[in-house]
């Protein structure tokens, strides 16, 4: 098999992002990226922004191309169904079976749905064509539900305001983005929401949609019946392992690894040629503590296919202890924009079991830290962007 390619399972940022760090760590051999869309990789969280706001295009997101991977091979538009561990091989929907020295699993989420029939004015924002098949019905005057007050939910609903649509959310949660922000800064956000026009239905859940083979409208759980031109479906994400059943890794919340990212069965065998990157990845990161977590947070397909490529290019070189030595503690970061809000966060605010007003005033720009155990654990800015630094120092342990 030393002849076979390093095959990379998901042409997506954690993937790119793997071929990278094994051609920057010395590997020189093949490498094949096999992604079910058409589209080189591209960069995922604009789409619900201000991508989304302007002119969906591939050219808009795109992550140029560097040389160190010119000779990568790519097999787009291939959806791999199945992977023979034992074989080292990987198959595609269309019957071709690609062998590999080592596999990187960077096959990613997609998103949840709602459990009803398909009709003309769906839609769920996770990959390009999902954002440009919104964009056209995103108008002025169109009667737009967002289900879910997460930050998928909140930034499309923002976007669809700014281009003139009629925004309302709907969502069980008794505030928006109360999982990963607490209950306090959710409340502020709705305040901020509600002060520009979108509408919320807390607390409820959807029935129903109305309409023959085009959408009229949502029926909510209490009977409440909302016109409606346009759905997204905001209701979070589900971990692509499907084709991973049966190969005996632990696939039961994503792949689970080891902090090198190599994958672990479910007898707690670590395996050495296989990999998961990405949000799909379930690791331990000890600046917190020791459970195994899928972060979705946009710098992790960096980090996590940093550490891949080094640690696999290494292995691969007969020297694997030296990058496996080393610690590996990721910061996570995300951001978010909804109309005039700028959030910018670090750590892990879900964690957290009590929260508070480190600087700034709660109607204006804002420093929340949020604390389990009286540790900081992360921190979120409104604004302030430069003061967040110190408080990220501190939960880094710097």
């Amino acid at each position: 098999m030393t002849t076979a390619p390093v095959v990379i399972v998901g042409a997506s940022m954690g993937g790119l992002r793997t071929a990278e760090a094994l051609r920057r760590a010395g590997y020189s051999g093949p490498i094949t990226i096999i992604g079910d869309e058409v589209h080189a990789p591209y960069n995922r969280p604009p789409l619900s922004k201000e991508v989304l706001s302007t002119e969906v295009t591939h050219e808009a997101v795109a992550f140029p191309a560097r040389a160190a991977t010119a000779d990568v091979e790519w097999m787009l538009g291939r959806r791999v169904v199945s992977a023979n561990l034992e074989a080292h091989t990987v198959t595609t929907a269309d019957g071709a079976v690609v062998p590999y020295r080592a596999l990187v699993v960077a096959t990613g989420l997609r998103p949840r749905r709602l459990p009803v029939p398909p009709l003309a004015g769906r839609h769920a924002v996770r990959t390009l064509d999902d954002a440009m098949a919104l964009r056209t019905e995103l108008i002025p005057g169109a009667r737009v539900v967002v289900v879910g007050s997460g930050f998928i939910g909140c930034e499309v609903a923002a976007t669809a305001m700014k281009l003139g649509c009629a925004v309302t959310i709907v969502s069980p949660s008794a505030e928006p983005l109360i999982r990963p922000l607490g209950r306090m800064l959710g409340a502020e956000l709705r305040r901020r929401h509600e002060a520009s026009g979108i509408a919320f239905r807390m607390g409820r859940t959807v029935a129903a949609l109305e309409g023959g083979s085009v959408l009229t409208g949502v029926v909510l759980d209490d009977g409440t019946s909302l016109d409606a031109d346009v759905v997204i479906e905001a209701l979070g994400s589900e971990a692509n392992t499907e084709w991973l059943d049966g190969s005996g890794l632990d696939v039961s919340d994503g792949v689970l690894v080891d902090d090198a990212m190599r994958a672990i069965g479910a007898d707690n065998t670590v395996r050495d040629d296989v990999f998961a990157v990405g949000d799909v990845a379930r690791f331990p990161n000890r600046m917190f503590d020791a459970e195994p977590r899928r972060i979705e947070h946009w710098n992790i397909p960096t980090d996590t296919g940093k550490r891949a490529g080094a640690v696999l290019a290494a292995q691969l070189a007969g020297t694997a202890d030296e990058p496996v030595s080393q610690s590996f503690t990721p910061m996570p970061a995300f951001w978010s924009i909804q109309l005039n809000v700028d959030l910018q966060a670090y750590g892990l605010p879900g964690l957290a079991d009590s929260e508070r007003v480190l600087e700034g005033d709660l109607a204006g720009d804002v420093i929340i830290g949020y604390y389990r155990r009286e540790t900081l654990v992360g921190v979120v800015g409104l604004g302030m962007k430069a003061a967040l630094v110190p408080y990220r120092r501190q939960i880094a342990g710097d």
